[in-house]
Parts: structure tokens; sequence; C-alpha cells
């Protein structure tokens, strides 16, 4: 039964609330043993209360919690099969890189011999057996990272809870932990879970994303999943970038339309009857710029560009709508022309590109985590 369960964790109907604020509310989640799993969200959404329910730093006020298939409610944080690591590495000045990682098998009266060997192991795997020796001030915000997962590591816990442990770092060495955790988990076959605000970091390195938004999972599902069929307006706005156009719903709510334009879905209509406010959010990277007029009546905002950026190896074009808004299409750099800032141009895409929504925010709000929006 252990060797089925070890790494599994299952929370049901968990509620924790601080005062009058609900941060969790009647959440319910199962993670697979092995399984990468990330809560994504923005801040306050209940990410960081539900891991630190889960390492038994937090009680709940209601619910379940199991870790491999144990009961852990109410049983202190020391006693529990898991290991966290926090943003900030909270690495020991005086002790040296392995004095650090041997400090909890110290404390649990581990043999001498065994701690050699398990520290040894756990240096081994993220890459820093050649600095044992060094104390935390010797080295860079990557290696002291490095130092606390190994720290984490050598108490071989059946799940690993990381509280956006990539935070801190810039952005080319968060990006190269970040393949580095993946492999380290693969290989581990460890249950992480993961708790970030950055969408990308979630999207590439989870086997599965809980999007999280005032203490409910909004959508669970595979990375690809989320990105490509978003099940709410919320979750299409915060998953990555969108350009929303808000309207009414028209032709049984496959059409969005707004005050010269329509907006045509192949996908499922909008959740609203027919003149009912309906939002249309589509991908930059789905949109065409067109210097020309298209044939095409439907799927085409007309506007000026407004700006053209680098970005890496696809150019990020910002094209002012006529009611003033703005549409932001990403096109590769390789094989497209150069388009020129000031010029009048056709924002245009597909209906598979296109989901509907209902427009449940109040007439003068944007749409939750919108880049863009057309309003009629």
């Amino acid at each position: 039964m252990e060797a089925v369960t070890r790494g599994a964790v299952d929370l049901a109907g968990v509620t924790k609330a601080f005062g009058t604020v609900l941060a969790v509310d009647d959440l319910s989640l199962t993670v697979e043993p092995g399984e990468f799993m990330s809560l994504l969200g923005p801040s306050g959404c209940g990410k960081t209360t539900t891991l630190r329910i889960l390492a038994g730093f937090e009680h709940p006020d209601s619910g379940r919690i199991s870790i491999s298939g144990r009961n852990v409610v109410g049983v202190p944080a020391h006693r529990r099969d898991v290991n966290t690591v926090f943003q900030a590495y909270a690495l020991f000045p005086h002790m040296s890189v392995a004095e650090n990682v041997a400090y909890g098998l110290r404390q649990r009266g581990t043999a001498k011999p065994e701690i050699r060997s398990r520290v040894a192991d756990a240096l081994d795997m993220v890459k820093m057996t050649p600095m044992a020796n060094r104390r935390p001030r010797q080295l860079s915000g990557g290696q002291q990272q490095r130092v606390a997962l190994a720290r984490a590591l050598v108490n071989r816990p059946s799940v690993l809870l990381l509280d956006e442990p990539l935070g801190a770092l810039d952005r080319k060495l968060r990006e190269d932990m970040q393949i580095e955790l993946k492999l380290l988990q693969s290989q581990l076959k460890t249950t992480f879970v993961f708790v970030t605000h950055d969408q990308g970091e979630a999207l590439s390195m989870s086997d599965r994303i809980a999007v999280m938004l005032d203490g409910n999972i909004e959508q669970l599902g595979a990375p690809d999943t989320i990105y490509d069929n978003p099940a709410t307006a919320f979750v299409a706005g915060f998953i990555g970038h969108q350009n929303f156009f808000r309207g009414s719903a028209a032709d049984g709510g496959l059409v969005v339309k707004g005050e010269g334009w329509a907006i045509r879905s192949s996908r499922a209509p909008a959740p609203t009857g027919d003149g009912g406010a309906a939002l249309a959010a589509v991908r930059p990277e789905c949109v065409d710029v067109l210097p020309q007029l298209p044939a095409a009546t439907e799927n085409v905002v007309a506007g000026t560009l407004a700006g053209v950026s680098h970005l890496g190896d696809v150019l990020q074009y910002v094209v002012v709508t006529q009611s003033g808004a703005e549409v932001i299409a990403r096109r590769p750099r390789s094989g497209s022309g150069r388009l020129d800032p000031g010029i009048p141009v056709w924002c245009a895409w597909q209906p598979p590109d296109v989901q509907l929504f209902a427009d449940d925010a109040p007439a003068s709000a944007d749409p939750p985590g919108t880049t863009a929006a057309d309003q009629s």
C-alpha cells in the first residue's frame, strides 16, 4: 500500500479563514505520486496558504488532508513526510554548504556515516559538490538556491513543497533553474507542489496546474489544456497574454458584435443568450497585422500601428483601434515583412482561434488579466 500511496496528496473541503478574510474556500485537490503540481494565481488567491496548510505551518478550520495515505490534520510540521523550500533560502551563515545540508539529518540523530553519504548524494544531485566547504556568503543566489534544495531533498521526503523558490533570481538564472528543477524532479520521482504567480514558470515546469482565485480553483489541468482551452475569462487573461473584445452575443452565441466589428468563433458559443454581454478572446500569436483591408467582414478590426517591439524571435505589434483600445499581435521575425508605426492596418484572425465567454464584469471594467480590449 505504501508503494502505491507514497507521495500522494489529497485535500478535501479544506477551508481557512483569517478573521473575516476567507483565504481558502472549501478547496479539494488530489496530487498524484511523483507529479509536478503548480498552484498558480495572483497575490491573495490562497495558493501560499494552501501550501502552508500542507506543510503544517497553518491548520485548516475544516476539511481533510492526507499525505502518502496518512491523515495529517493536527500532525505538527516536523512529523509530516514533507519538506519546504522558500524564496528566502534561510541558510545558516556560520555553517558550510555541507553542514547546512546535513543539519536536518543531525537533528534526527542519523548516524554519521549515513549523513556523509546522503549529503554527498544530495550535493551531487544539485551540482554543488565543489562548493561543499564554502559558506553561504561565498555563493551566488542560484548556488544558494541549490543548497536549499539539497537540504530539503536530503531527508528524502515523499512530498517537496516549494513556495516561489525562484522568485529572487534574475530572469536568465531563473529560466536555467526551471529546466534543472524539472529535470531533477523527473529523475527523483518525488511529488512537487510548487507555488508561483509566474505563468511562464508554471507552464514550462508542471504536469498539471491549479489556477486559483479567491481561495478556489478556477481550473485544474495540463498546461496545454489550460492555455488552449481556458475555462473562464479570468484563466484566459491570467495565463499568457490575451486580447479581449467586449460586445453583445449574436447568431446563437457564436458571434460577438461591437461598434463596427463582429468576431466569430467556431468553438463553443458564449454562455449567454443572443443580446447578452459577451467577451471574445484572441491570443496575440493568432493575430495577423495586414497593411491592406482583407476581404473578410468578420474577425477583422481596423486601427493604426502604434508601436513595434523586438521580443527575441518574435515582433510585437501594438495596434490602436478606432475606439482607442489596443490590440497586441506577435508574429515570428523570420519571413515577416517589417511594418512601420503610424500606418493604418487591419488585425485579422481565424474563427478557431477565438474563445467566447460571458461578460460578468462591470461595464467600466476590463476583463481580468486583459492586455488589450476593444469596447463598443
